[in-house]
């Protein structure tokens, strides 16, 4: 209880944790004794404390605000607990903890064997405290979730929890023959007490490299007036792809400290994560090879047959294509991939639309990672440039598209006529995007596409696209194509 005791000083000054006196503060050096009586022993002060140590560790005052603020106020108003999804440090406590009322840290150390004991016995006394209670690293004891969906159901109110952990779910628990412990799994799917909010990494609004100056909300306002202004050049979009939306790269002072937090990331899948998703044992070095192989496909339809031909031509031959979805599988489930589904809008024409899933990595710097590569490798490489920085505009546009309660396709048919982000709302709207790093061949290139799709589309039985867009990496200004109405507009100044 060291760190308890550094903070008690501290603690009786923050009339907002609980006013507790000198007297009750004195009590805070709690044992780890995993007793009946142990467990009933100041839980008040503990989780008041609990609360306060978790703000002070997850630096409320350098928090930056995220997209996923607001879309987390309103799940708690309208259900009675959230979980938060998403990749490993994508900041899914630390978004949390700026709308908790009380938090309960299970990996604290100091406590951990106190909070399983209860969790076994008496589980309602982790739940109580103030509301919104965040859960941290909820699945160490898994009965959280039939716990909290329980006691949703007695409260009848919304806004009771919020629950929060690793990305990797956790091992079911055997005993010795092998058999998995009943009281371990999760009896309940949760719907309708329970919602799901997912948090991806960083966009480049959130993290402060966009100037915000067009609204991608306006847009579908069908906005006539388009001002905007970038700050990123070639070199500085480089460096934005390989340093990714990390919250902690973010936050790094320094270049080179900020690039290594995708390589550690990187190596934590690789070497852990990934053997962890379904207690399967996986080969470090397979996986390395078929992340090297997904980076090198980023923002195509390769199938797994294509991945598994293009390690194979890369030294290994010993493989089969269900060994490579099982591996891809694994990746998708800790939220390592996100690929992008097709569209199927009405068409005048009977075309055939392809349906396979473009490849996605949740953050452009796992790519590079997996390539080894750097901002300068990314210049010297201009085409591979332009598949990663796909992905890092894809990403920004789902963060996007998340705050306007919409959803971001690919579209693709049998004459190649592609469309790499098609941004669809639930009221039927939706906005045409190509990817550009920049020029204005690949400018006018795009807008032609854009142009050809949005005419095959049958507005008799859907909408007419709210908005036509060159989605570029680089170029200085936002603008409107006086020929055709086509918005040409820097991801350095995009915003929701």
């Amino acid at each position: 209880m060291a760190i308890i005791s550094h903070f008690s000083n501290d603690f009786r000054n923050q009339k907002k944790f609980g006013q507790l006196s000198h007297q009750k503060s004195a009590n805070c050096r709690i044992k780890n004794r995993p007793t009946v009586a142990s467990l009933r022993y100041n839980t008040f002060v503990f989780n008041t404390i609990n609360t306060y140590f978790c703000r002070k560790f997850f630096a409320v005052n350098n928090y930056k605000k995220r997209v996923a603020d607001r879309l987390l106020t309103y799940k708690l108003e309208s259900s009675g607990a959230v979980l938060i999804e998403g990749p490993k440090y994508c900041g899914k406590t630390t978004l949390a903890s700026q709308q908790a009322g009380s938090i309960l840290s299970m990996a604290d150390t100091d406590t951990l064997g106190q909070n399983l004991a209860l969790a076994r016995t008496n589980i309602s006394r982790l739940l109580a405290g103030k509301t919104p209670r965040l859960i941290d690293e909820w699945q160490i004891a898994p009965q959280f979730w039939d716990a909290v969906r329980s006691e949703v159901d007695k409260r009848n109110e919304d806004g009771q929890f919020m629950l929060t952990g690793s990305a990797v779910p956790p091992r079911p628990k055997k005993d010795e023959k092998g058999n998995i412990i009943e009281e371990e799994n999760i009896h309940h799917t949760g719907t309708g007490r329970i919602s799901r909010l997912k948090l991806r990494t960083m966009s480049l609004w959130e993290s402060e490299d966009s100037t915000g100056d067009v609204s991608l909300g306006d847009l579908f306002s069908n906005s006539d007036t388009l001002e905007g202004k970038s700050n990123i050049d070639l070199s500085r979009l480089a460096y934005l792809t390989c340093r990714g939306g990390w919250p902690k790269a973010v936050l790094k002072k320094s270049e080179r400290a900020a690039l290594a937090q995708a390589f550690d990331y990187y190596d934590s899948v690789v070497s852990n994560d990934i053997k962890r998703v379904d207690d399967t044992e996986r080969d470090e070095e397979l996986t390395k090879r078929i992340m090297r192989s997904y980076a090198r496909n980023q923002g195509t339809q390769a199938t797994a047959g294509t991945i598994l031909s293009d390690i194979k031509n890369n030294g290994d031959k010993q493989m089969s294509d269900s060994t490579i979805y099982n591996y891809i599988k694994a990746l998708k489930e800790i939220f390592v991939i996100e690929d992008s589904i097709a569209w199927n809008p009405n068409l005048r024409s009977k075309t055939a639309i392809r349906t396979s899933d473009t490849r996605y990595f949740i953050d452009p710097s796992i790519a590079t990672a997996a390539l080894g590569l750097g901002p300068e490798d990314l210049i010297n490489d201009m085409e591979t440039f332009g598949l990663i920085f796909e992905t890092l505009a894809v990403r920004d546009l789902r963060v996007y598209a998340d705050a306007l309660d919409g959803k971001v396709y690919h579209y693709r048919d049998k004459n190649n006529l592609e469309c790499d982000a098609v941004i669809h709302r639930r009221n039927g709207s939706y906005g045409l995007v190509e990817v550009k790093i920049g020029g204005s061949t690949p400018i006018s290139e795009g807008a032609e596409s854009l142009k050809e799709l949005s005419a095959k589309i049958d507005q008799s039985r859907m909408k007419a696209p709210s908005f036509l867009m060159v989605l570029t990496g680089i170029g200085d200004f936002a603008y409107k194509r006086p020929e055709d109405g086509v918005f040409v507009i820097p991801i350095g100044c995009l915003k929701p």
